[in-house]
């Protein structure tokens, strides 16, 4: 087998690369799209396994310069880390060369031979992170459908953590009334209450659209950044033209802006993909001066939930993070793993104490009673 590495999406014919992913949200466009950005903290790779001359798979790849070790820790371990950081800055972090993608599951499509595809991506991704200096590979995301091909690398020396899960609504229902019906009694009488408040309030101005102004993509990135500033778990930065090259980038059925304002302002915005029935929740904004006191949470999931039912989807796809108020209104969680290996006996060692303090499962309470709320794809 020989592994072919490419810097750009468009060094790959798209009838190529969409033949192994023609379901995939993250699409040619959209890696396309990616590679016209300035990412900093990312540089995005291609690899496509031959054997012979015959294309048998690929998988996206791409290095980050500094991958934060504390991510997801909370509480006084992080305000630990915090000050440790500001006296050694590179302690609690790594270059990390990942297959996968930034957001969203990661996808390896393979036509044949897959045990031998693995070893093979592995062994590019080792060249790979030789020759930027990277000190681990990671397998970031991968359902549990890729267990049994992804096993193997336990045997290469990598190991196996739980991340953050996918929360995903099954819409069985017909109604946003059949809707609150699925809801636990507490969870269905507080979402009335707050729905009756919501009522009280003053009408936003509600647009949807295919395509956007580089004004308004100013703004929705304004309310990212706002909202990225108040998370404790962000893996990645959005370029501040994001919106606007994606709105030129991204066929118009495939993506769907969702904005609210308020006295003319922008409030709060949803940037969704549509594939086939499932919509995808992806990027999202808040004001948060008026978020709480217009309950801004709810008053964007009624809107999107109703326009799923009025557009017959299947399934609502919402991001990798406030897991307990999706827990109540209904989400399934779907469990994602990170395979991973470093490349020094010094890297051994802080991985040791990553999996023991730092890993997501030990902060995050949805991994610890994952038991009780996982479902399988």
């Amino acid at each position: 087998m020989e592994v072919k590495v490419f810097r750009k999406i468009s060094e790959i014919p798209e009838e190529d690369w969409r033949g192994f992913f023609p379901k995939g949200t993250e699409n040619y466009s959209f890696l396309k799209m990616l590679d016209s950005l300035d990412f900093p903290q990312f540089r995005f790779y291609y690899a496509i396994v031959h054997a012979e001359t015959t294309p048998i798979a690929a998988a996206p790849l791409f290095l980050m310069e500094d991958f934060q070790l504390d991510m997801g820790v909370k509480g006084a371990l992080r305000r630990f880390t915090c000050s440790l950081k500001k006296v050694f800055p590179r302690l609690v972090s790594a270059r990390i060369i990942f297959c996968g993608l930034i957001s969203g599951p990661g996808q390896i499509g393979i036509r044949e031979n897959p045990a031998g595809v693995i070893d093979a991506l592995v062994g590019a991704m080792e060249e790979l992170a030789e020759k930027e200096k990277a000190a681990a590979l990671v397998f970031k995301d991968f359902d549990v459908s890729y267990e049994p091909l992804l096993q193997r690398l336990s045997r290469q020396g990598f190991v196996r953590t739980k991340s953050l899960p996918m929360a995903v609504l099954k819409i069985n229902f017909g109604s946003f009334d059949e809707y609150l019906k699925t809801l636990s009694s507490s969870s269905r009488e507080g979402f009335r209450r707050k729905l009756k408040k919501i009522r009280e309030n003053p009408d936003f101005d509600f647009e949807i659209t295919d395509t956007i102004s580089d004004e308004v993509s100013g703004q929705m990135h304004g309310l990212y950044m706002e909202t990225v500033g108040g998370s404790e778990v962000e893996f990645e930065e959005l370029p501040k033209n994001y919106f606007s090259v994606l709105s030129r980038s991204m066929p118009a059925d495939e993506v769907k802006y969702f904005l609210w304002r308020l006295n003319g302002k922008l409030v709060t915005f949803a940037q969704c993909f549509v594939r086939d029935s499932h919509f995808i929740d992806y990027y999202l904004g808040f004001d948060y001066s008026v978020s709480r006191e217009y309950n801004l949470f709810l008053v964007r999931f009624k809107r999107l939930l109703e326009w799923c039912l009025e557009n017959k989807m299947k399934s609502y796809e919402i991001g990798q993070s406030s897991y307990e108020i999706k827990r109540r209104l209904g989400f399934e969680f779907l469990p994602l793993y990170v395979y991973s290996r470093t490349r020094s006996k010094t890297g051994a060692l802080f991985s040791k104490i990553y999996h023991k303090y730092l890993a997501f499962e030990h902060f995050e309470p949805v991994l610890k009673e994952s038991s009780k709320c996982i479902i399988s794809p």
